[in-house]
């Protein structure tokens, strides 16, 4: 199996973790459980393909995905439920992580199509945050990208530093993982020290 693939595997794993977490903490039922965490888990990643014109969809062309998903909810499901789980904690963690991993991989994608930097940065920038922005919606939250949170910004930073290192010659894997340990870095640090960017606001 190529690593972009396996990397596919582990992203849409952490980030049904992350919404079957936010699922459980809005009270949603098991069939909710499970359609929070599909859209976490593809919802940036069907964005990408229908951007790039990748067709038949990632999880149309291979269901590994979906049974990926479920499998993953359910072992949430029956973690929390029977095991002890840091809700907060884990959500803030599977969810950097997965972040991470789908930025950058979206950005791959988008690179190997030839695309212009601007809409590699783009694209992977959407891969990583509209799983995210659909599950906060449909739990009711105003989605992190909206909050002034280091999130899709912190995709940004990671993704160009993957452009500039790849082009400037360093090996794509090397560079991958400094793109990959820089957008999970910011957005944990963002977290453990309240860390937050501008906000406008009108009083009166």
């Amino acid at each position: 199996m190529r690593i972009l693939y396996l990397l596919d595997l582990v992203g849409v794993a952490v980030f049904a973790i992350s919404g079957t977490l936010a699922a459980g903490r809005a009270g949603l039922d098991l069939l909710g459980v499970l359609v929070i965490a599909a859209v976490t888990a593809i919802g940036g990643g069907t964005l990408r393909d229908l951007l790039l014109d990748r067709h038949p969809i990632f999880w149309v062309r291979d269901p590994r995905y979906l049974y990926v998903i479920g499998t993953t909810a359910l072992l949430t499901v029956a973690c929390a439920r029977w095991g002890s789980l840091p809700y907060h904690d884990v959500l803030l963690v599977a969810d950097a992580l997965g972040l991470a991993l789908f930025a950058l991989t979206g950005a791959e994608l988008a690179e190997e199509a030839e695309h212009p930097a601007v809409i590699v940065v783009l694209t992977g920038t959407m891969t990583g945050v509209a799983g995210g922005v659909v599950r906060d919606v449909l739990t009711a939250q105003v989605p992190l990208i909206l909050r002034g949170d280091i999130y899709a910004s912190a995709a940004i930073v990671g993704i160009a530093l993957y452009l500039m290192l790849h082009r400037l010659g360093v090996p794509r894997a090397f560079a991958f993982a400094a793109g990959f340990l820089t957008v999970a870095g910011l957005r944990l640090a963002s977290v453990t020290w309240g860390l937050q960017l501008p906000t406008f606001e009108l009083r009166g």
